[in-house]
């Protein structure tokens, strides 16, 4: 039973209204069917990867495509994003203007038919993955990625730009709440990895043991700030998806865990998890100054939950060979390749 709610209802609205001004060029580039693995096919890798690029589309369409991606974030988080694809030109800058980046330089490609039972659309370019999977009237919202590198820009000893320093800022308060045994049990390696573990992987299913401190464990304003760090995730989305996402959630459930030195400045990675949840927070390359953060539905990312019931309602074979069509799927570069 379709539950529509006002944002699907201004997403789908958004979506078809992108349609309506792309010229067939553009929707031959923009739209696959629904069925497709390139629909679980992501990547935060700087590279051309499926879609319509916004550096070929003319103004009307482009705020088009804007309206679109703020339909699927809350304020603060279509602020983050912006800022995200504008870092694109500041980092050419950084690099000497040698590898062309350009803040057009993001992608979004749509799957079935806006308003139909099951649908999709992805924006996506370096540092950014936005993607919503619709299901029978119910949104999907993960896997949803955003980076910055630079992830500081600075004028002295003070920052003038830093889009995730409260993803980063929260992460140590936990840290700093916590009693030494709290602490001890937190932190699990002196150094963090590379990246992100999960990487552009079509699914996550069951590598990542939950490791760290049990939020049962930690006294009642730690697992505050912990709640509120899992808060600055979900509430990317606009207020009634983040409400069924955090509606989701046992609080008590929670495992915290951290990497790396405690100082700033220094490589740090942490990692929260639940049956249902999955964040990733890496900040190791670049002197510490190039974030990778994610957060995942293991098993469950691009609708998979919600697709299985779909199929199951139809009393149709798809879902078996969806599923073993899913399963082959392999990310299509090395997640450290941006790292080389």
């Amino acid at each position: 039973m379709s539950t529509e709610t006002p944002t699907l209802a201004a997403m789908t609205a958004a979506a078809a209204a992108l349609l309506g001004c792309l010229s067939e060029e553009h929707q031959a580039a923009a739209c696959y069917p629904f069925e497709t693995e390139v629909r679980e096919r992501w990547t935060y890798l700087p590279r051309p990867r499926p879609g319509v690029c916004l550096a070929d589309l003319d103004r009307t369409q482009r705020k088009a495509a804007s309206r679109l991606l703020a339909t699927a974030l809350s304020p603060h988080a279509y602020a983050q994003a912006v800022t995200i694809m504008a870092l694109e030109e500041v980092l050419d800058r950084t690099e000497g203007w040698q590898r062309h980046r350009h803040a057009n330089d993001f992608w979004v490609a749509l799957f079935g038919t806006p308003g139909s039972p099951a649908w999709g659309w992805r924006y996506e370019g370096h540092h950014l993955s936005v993607t919503m999977t619709v299901i029978d009237g119910h949104v999907s919202p993960t896997p949803c990625f955003f980076g910055a590198n630079p992830a500081s820009v600075s004028y002295g000893n003070a920052a003038v730009l830093r889009p995730l320093g409260l993803e980063e800022d929260l992460a140590r308060a936990v840290l700093a709440s916590m009693t030494v045994s709290e602490r001890r049990a937190a932190v699990v390696a002196r150094l963090a990895p590379p990246d992100i573990r999960s990487g552009p992987t079509p699914q996550v299913r069951g590598q990542f043991e939950p490791v760290g401190v049990t939020a049962g464990r930690l006294r009642e304003n730690t697992r505050t700030l912990l709640h509120d760090l899992v808060g600055v995730y979900l509430n990317r989305l606009p207020t009634d998806l983040a409400a069924a996402e955090l509606a989701r959630l046992d609080p008590t459930e929670l495992h915290f865990a951290w990497e790396g030195p405690l100082e700033a400045g220094c490589g740090h990675y942490y990692r929260i998890q639940a049956p249902s949840l999955l964040i990733e927070y890496d900040n190791t390359s670049d002197n510490a100054n190039h974030v990778h953060a994610v957060w995942r539905h293991p098993g469950a990312d691009f609708g998979e939950g919600l697709l299985a019931r779909h199929y199951a309602s139809e009393h149709t074979p798809q879902a078996a060979g969806h599923q073993r069509g899913r399963d082959q799927l392999q990310p299509e570069v090395d997640p450290h390749e941006e790292h080389r």
